[in-house]
């Protein structure tokens, strides 16, 4: 494994961070995908999830997720500004965090890709919408101060020129009904969600083969999820998702990356399965994916599932492809242990219409591991139900009463 395939395996993507988690967990997370069709960018993450509400004292809330060269964290405060809206403090930063793999039709250009180091820090706010709702609607307004420096790996070719270093200033907002909680597979999950991110970079510039790319000044990105997994008792599992997205002035280190199949690559994974992570870069997207989990024994310890995405793609200039659609399938097994203390999941995923060596088609087999240390030590399956209303990223249980046996 090269030093950049490893930095890439010890990266840390940390989990959705749009409201804040109101549960109590310790979650172990590992996920390794592996492409069998060429020697595309490495997709995978192994990082320590710890949410410990009422701490440091009664009304905050601590949430850190430690990877071996990463770290992101947030505090925040109950009922801050007002009785529904609470305030997230955020500091993040550590090792290979920016960097960028460079991917042209489906060619890993090694000698164009380059390590991204740097931190961040937040300031977050938190609000229901609607107390007391049967569905709650949270709203999210973050403001992000980010600071990047970048060098070169062996394979980057002398005469490739980097971005500059500096900082980056984000503001996110968004509407949140229902989410996911952040935990490999959930039983149940429901959301409808939007989102707009601007971004402007404090030093616009051009790189490259003699500055044949740019950093542009400002970037804004708009898009919206809506997604429904359920797995009732007695019966299979289901999850099925539609996202979309667009973009305006969007460049190479800030637009849509679709490709890969692991849960948390990103803040906003967009999955493909069989494609390299992060292979197609986007100006635009319709991504929709699909899965259905099938029991194969009585105590639904073990169970085989089979899974598909497909993407109409307007792709960002100078890293097009002939064609818009992107697609990918494939199958899986899953294992469950007792009580939920260890989730493994394995596939073989089959990139479609993903570009190989002149052709179509890719091979790839992935590996998801979850420990619940919570689970562990309570010795019974974690709740993810929310305990109160203002943050509780589930809010959608009376359609899921429709389901009980």
């Amino acid at each position: 494994m090269t030093p950049a395939a490893l930095a890439a395996f010890l990266l840390f993507a940390a989990p959705a961070r749009a409201q804040v988690d109101p549960d109590r967990r310790r979650l172990v997370q590992f996920g390794y995908d592996q492409n069998f069709s060429g020697p595309g960018p490495t997709g995978a993450y192994a990082f320590y999830y710890m949410n410990e509400p009422e701490f440091p004292s009664k009304g905050m809330s601590l949430r850190v997720a430690l990877a071996p060269v990463y770290v992101d964290s947030e505090l925040a405060v109950k009922s801050a500004l007002g009785e529904n809206t609470d305030v997230g403090l955020g500091l993040a930063g550590g090792g290979f965090a920016d960097s960028y793999a460079e991917v042209h039709q489906g060619h890993y250009a090694r000698d164009e890709s380059f390590v991204g180091h740097g931190g961040k820090a937040s300031l977050s706010l938190y609000h229901l919408f609607d107390p007391g709702a049967m569905i709650p609607l949270n709203g999210v307004l973050r403001g992000i101060i980010s600071g990047s420096s970048y060098s070169k790996t062996s394979d980057t070719a002398a005469g490739f020129s980097l971005p500059p270093d500096g900082m980056t200033y984000i503001t996110r907002a968004g509407l949140r009904l229902g989410g996911e909680p952040p935990q490999l597979m959930p039983r149940r999950s429901a959301e409808l969600s939007v989102w707009y991110e601007g971004r402007w970079r404090e030093h616009p510039s051009v790189y490259g083969f003699d500055g044949d790319r740019s950093v542009n000044p400002r970037a804004d990105l708009v898009w919206s999820r809506a997604l429904f997994a359920y797995r009732p008792e007695s019966g299979r599992r289901f999850r099925v998702s539609m996202e979309a997205g667009t973009s305006r002035n969007a460049d190479r280190l800030d637009t849509y990356r679709l490709g890969g199949f692991l849960p948390f690559a990103s803040e906003f994974p967009l999955s493909i399965p069989g494609f390299y992570n992060g292979e197609i870069s986007a100006r635009r997207y319709v991504l929709m994916t699909g899965l259905i989990e099938q029991p194969l024994d009585e105590q639904k310890r073990w169970s085989a599932d089979l899974f598909g995405s497909a993407a109409d793609t307007t792709y960002l200039q100078g890293l097009g492809q002939q064609g818009p659609w992107n697609e990918g399938a494939g199958v899986g097994l899953v294992y469950d242990s007792p009580n939920a203390v260890w989730k493994v999941a394995s596939g073989y995923a089959y990139g479609i219409s993903a570009i190989r060596a002149g052709g179509r088609g890719a091979h790839s087999a992935m590996l998801l591991v979850q420990l619940d240390l919570e689970a562990w030590k309570k010795k019974q399956v974690p709740s993810v139900r929310r305990r109160y209303a203002p943050i509780k990223p589930e809010g959608l249980d009376w359609l899921f009463q429709m389901f009980k046996p």
